[in-house]
């Protein structure tokens, strides 16, 4: 099944436990898996164990995850004093008083307002209770984000089906064109050394060579020919149960050359506006591509 990169996810823990978690994922198309997780520092250590979920699920698309979190138990920082700092602060104050003869002023609050006496530390939480609680929401969102990109890939494959279908017209147009250009320039060159010769007689030995010279170098049989089968194998494709976002681009740029090739050695104006036509319909194809995964 094609599947889109684009797609958004979100899921929140349900209310009156301790911990509440929300976790988002959003998506967009990206050559390779890029990953980027923000959540709070304490939770650090979970990361490899989210990317190694979303690597198993997502194979392409940059992709963002979002986890915020509230603690509504214990309070999960502590306050802590310095006492070996504490001690030296109040020698200082008391040479102070001692040299200057000072009055003696000390308190707790004084002594607690200097710098990094008191401090504040997070208290560690317990990571696997936590895992117990991140593990399916990610799945949740993951799910989420996986059926959105399924949604929008089915449109990407019917719209580039659609699009296959209207360059094969064109090219059956040019097939059948193409049976003419030969016999269309034999008729021009004979009429043009008409014009110039008059009734001189012609070698036709000479003609027939001119004529089968152009004939090879006009020739689009092979092009055509693989221009049809790139649409069957993209057609193919679009049905595997796979990802396929980097096979059909080499596809599309195979289409495009060999559409470039037609293009070079067409003479006939109509066969070189129904290429251009061509051409912008796979360019078109090839956007659509950019957000497949």
């Amino acid at each position: 099944m094609v599947k889109s990169m684009t797609g958004f996810g979100r899921a929140t823990s349900e209310e009156g436990s301790n911990h509440i978690f929300s976790l988002e994922i959003k998506s967009v198309n990206h050559r390779y898996l890029d990953l980027n997780i923000r959540m709070p520092k304490s939770m650090i250590s979970l990361e490899e164990r989210i990317r190694k979920i979303v690597n198993e699920r997502l194979n392409r698309g940059k992709v963002d995850i979002f986890i915020n979190y509230k603690n509504y138990g214990q309070s999960d920082t502590i306050a802590k004093i310095n006492t070996t700092l504490a001690d030296s602060y109040v020698k200082c104050l008391e040479e102070l008083q001692g040299r200057y003869n000072l009055k003696d002023d000390f308190s707790v609050s004084l002594v607690a307002r200097f710098p990094d006496v008191i401090t504040l530390e997070e208290k560690e939480e317990n990571l696997e209770e936590l895992w117990g609680d991140i593990f399916p929401l990610l799945n949740k969102s993951l799910s989420t984000i996986i059926a959105m990109r399924e949604v929008e890939g089915n449109k990407l494959a019917e719209d580039i089906i659609s699009k296959c279908s209207e360059i094969e017209q064109w090219i059956k147009i040019i097939e059948e064109k193409s049976m003419s250009v030969v016999e269309a320039y034999r008729q021009k060159l004979q009429e043009r050394i008409k014009d110039l010769l008059g009734n001189v007689e012609v070698d036709e030995n000479r003609l027939a060579t001119e004529i089968a010279i152009f004939a090879d170098k006009a020739t689009i049989d092979e092009e055509i020919t693989r221009l049809y089968s790139h649409l069957k194998q993209m057609r193919d494709t679009l049905k595997l149960n796979e990802p396929v976002g980097r096979k059909l681009d080499f596809i599309v740029q195979e289409m495009n050359r060999e559409t470039n090739t037609i293009a070079s050695k067409s003479t006939d104006l109509q066969i070189t506006n129904i290429v251009i036509n061509i051409k912008n319909m796979i360019e078109k194809i090839r956007e659509q591509i950019q957000n497949i995964e």
